[in-house]
């Protein structure tokens, strides 16, 4: 028996392939969700049963004919005669699907033998205490929230303060008033962070550690001064089996260096780049851990993530002459402009510098040439007005000529993965609107 972990926010086909090709038999829904299920009902009929939990449901609410409600199976008169059974250690522990920003989602698997315990057990030991009180505003079917933070606290036994969702604007309080005294986080979230007025409660914390994934470096030191934290930072992925870690002991924008893994950085022939040169990062495979990457039914995903004794991460960073590791962006998330290879991460980092700019998507639209053209979608701070040729001047100083933006386009929202990501393929998919700035109009 295994647990695959659902992403709620997922609807469609792709709901439907992440239960189908799991071969999932038993589902458990929210009570809110049940029309979620009930809309692709029909599509997934390798399901067996339904269990609807009830805990928060409003008073007068029944589960539906053919559904069983959770809280029965935690009845005392249930009479339950335990299986025997053998354990096979190569036996399947859990599934999680990757965000399928880019494509269908992949299933992750981990099996008993094979999966991220063994580094989930180290990093506990770093960061927490018995006394600890650990604050996420992340999802459970992912990675961060389930494992960064909830299996860290049950491996040193101390609290986790669970929050419904993130809001930027009562973050601090309820960081406060859960005396929080860890809590993790992406690199999104703090830019955002750092641009909310400021509040009594973000002087009045107990925060004394912040562990993040994707810090902006030239943040890293303003966010530790304002809010009075340490932050480290950590380097891994779900469908990945290696860990970089500056525990406070590199230089303020570095992921550190790689603990327990021999690494390499390559270019787009897999040679070996020089020191200070952006690359891709491998790590090696170690085969009596049998520690290379599995997707689910998908033997050439598989393949692709790992060849040879290499796997292949798909992110782009470059290593400085003491060893320490730095993060230039996603490989997909490269464009190719007047020759130039640009970095969407860099570009929305230099859009970020602008006071009135909250969030920033860039990516590649495409152009009348044979290459790119660079969009960006920019989020701006509530009650700040910011015209999309304001913004393209403010940049001239900023990035190189190739690398700013033709295109400018001002929304009020991004769409989002329930972890925060923002889907940059339907932004693609909206191109250039009438009310984009474009720089060569």
């Amino acid at each position: 028996m295994y647990v695959n972990t659902v992403n709620t926010s997922l609807r469609g086909d792709q709901l439907v392939y992440t239960i189908d090709n799991s071969d999932t038999k038993y589902l458990v829904v929210d009570y809110d969700l049940i029309d979620v299920y009930q809309s692709v009902a029909d599509k997934i009929p390798k399901v067996e049963r339904v269990f609807v939990n009830t805990l928060e449901a409003p008073a007068g609410f029944t589960v539906p004919k053919g559904m069983t409600d959770l809280k029965d199976a935690y009845g005392t008169d249930i009479s339950v005669t335990k299986p025997v059974v053998g354990f096979d250690e190569n036996s399947i522990l859990m599934l999680m699907y990757t965000s399928g920003t880019t494509g269908l989602p992949k299933g992750v698997v981990m099996r008993y033998n094979k999966n991220i315990l063994d580094r989930i057990k180290m990093l506990a030991g770093i960061i927490l205490t018995p006394d600890s009180v650990y604050y996420t505003a992340l999802q459970l079917f992912h990675g961060n929230a389930l494992y960064i933070t909830t299996t860290c606290a049950l491996v040193v036994g101390c609290t986790v303060a669970l929050s419904k969702r993130f809001s930027a604007s009562k973050f601090w309080e309820e960081i406060a008033k859960s005396k929080t005294t860890v809590f993790n986080t992406i690199g999104a979230i703090i830019p955002i962070l750092m641009k909310q007025p400021e509040s009594s409660y973000e002087k009045s914390h107990q925060v004394v550690r912040v562990l993040s994934a994707g810090c902006p470096a030239a943040l890293w030191e303003p966010f530790e001064n304002r809010f009075g934290i340490k932050l480290w930072e950590a380097y891994a992925a779900i469908d990945g089996t290696g860990f970089i870690a500056n525990f406070g002991d590199g230089p303020k924008g570095s992921i550190g260096k790689p603990l327990n893994s021999i690494v390499r950085l390559v270019d787009d022939k897999g040679n070996d780049v020089s020191t200070g040169a952006t690359g891709e990062l491998l790590f090696k495979v170690d085969p009596n851990k049998k520690s290379s990457v599995e997707y689910y039914k998908n033997p050439n995903a598989s393949g692709e993530k790992t060849k040879g004794e290499w796997e292949y991460t798909g992110d782009l960073m470059y290593q400085d002459a003491q060893g320490y590791i730095y993060f230039v962006g996603r490989s997909t998330d490269s464009m190719r402009r007047r020759g130039e290879n640009v970095s969407a991460y860099d570009v929305e980092q230099a859009i970020l510098k602008h006071p009135d700019v909250l969030e920033a998507a860039v990516y590649a639209v495409p152009s009348e040439m044979t290459e790119d053209d660079i969009m960006a979608s920019v989020k701006l701070v509530e009650g700040r007005k910011l015209a999309g040729k304001e913004l393209w001047n403010f940049l001239q100083d900023k990035l190189a000529k190739f690398a700013i933006p033709r295109y400018i386009r001002m929304i009020d929202d991004f769409p989002r993965t329930e972890t925060f990501r923002i889907k940059k393929g339907e932004l693609k998919s909206i191109g250039v609107t009438k009310d984009t700035f474009d720089a060569e109009v």
